[in-house]
């Protein structure tokens, strides 16, 4: 299988000079997913869990919803210039296809769909609401999980050019950590992970990425079931939009021990508040 680092000539360039040397970089190459022998989508990804990538997606797109509704994944066609496979073609049996009906794909902000309806459709196609009840997650704890993120991320260490999503318990716990040169894909392969190891739906555990949190990754949490997203970054408009309608608590900004809580907030153990600065 293709290796996740690839070796590449670069000009190293300062103020002392210039230096001519390899540097590693993350591997990004097409996963072709077929339904059947059909193809279904390409994505760009790193190699690597694929199976638990393509588990991710096909439940994120509610093509799926328990691990047993695939009947088989396996690698097939795409060869190299030397014959051998690239591993970069995944065809998917399912146990029923004919009660499938894959829809448009919420993925990107140019793909025609926003708003409410893009709202509308993951609320009614979620085959897993989130519930009301359920674990709280002290504030110290969530702000801890960040690090414990980014202390897995062997790959980026050597390339720094990989996002990250992580699944944890209430308690800070790591049980899922997958890297990615596509933020999505990252949590696809841990929800894929969680879908495989029979944690669908995901209610008792918190998601946490590396990068910012789109209107997909909530979208993505939403159909695991998965009530907490964390992202060291920002998140959109339309992704906390969805949390709200959703029922989601989200929180971005999670660095050091400070946060931003834009939904949600009734599933954190907060600190007493301080006083509000006037607008």
């Amino acid at each position: 299988m293709s290796r996740v680092t690839a070796r590449r000539r670069t000009i190293r360039v300062s103020p002392h000079g210039e230096l001519t040397r390899p540097d590693t970089l993350a591997v990004e190459e097409p996963l072709e997913i077929r339904l059947h022998g059909r193809s279904l989508t390409v994505t760009m990804r790193t190699p690597g869990a694929d199976i638990d990538l393509v588990h991710g997606f096909l439940l994120s797109e509610n093509i799926i919803g328990v691990a047993d509704d695939i009947v088989s994944a396996r690698y097939c066609a795409g060869v190299d210039a030397e014959g051998h496979n690239t591993y970069n073609v995944l065809d998917i049996t399912l146990r029923n296809p004919a009660a499938t009906r894959p829809r448009a794909f919420l993925t990107t902000g140019a793909c025609g769909v926003c708003g409410k309806t893009a709202l509308d459709e993951v609320r009614t196609t979620t085959r897993y609401p989130l519930r009301a009840d359920g674990p709280r997650v002290r504030a110290e704890v969530l702000a801890g999980m960040p690090d414990t993120l980014r202390a897995a991320q062997s790959v980026f260490d050597a390339t720094g050019g990989l996002h990250a999503a992580g699944l944890f318990t209430p308690d800070g716990a790591a049980l899922a950590v997958r890297e990615d040169i596509g933020r999505h894909n990252a949590v696809d392969k841990v929800i894929g992970w969680a879908l495989r190891e029979n944690r669908i739906p995901a209610h008792d555990l918190v998601l946490i990425v590396s990068g910012r949190a789109s209107f997909e990754l909530v979208q993505k949490a939403v159909m695991a079931g998965i009530p907490l997203l964390g992202a060291v970054s920002a998140p959109s408009s339309l992704a906390v939009d969805l949390a709200v309608e959703s029922g989601a608590t989200l929180v971005g900004f999670l660095r050091g021990d400070t946060m931003n809580v834009y939904a949600g907030a009734e599933r954190l153990a907060l600190p007493r508040p301080a006083a509000a600065h006037p607008v």
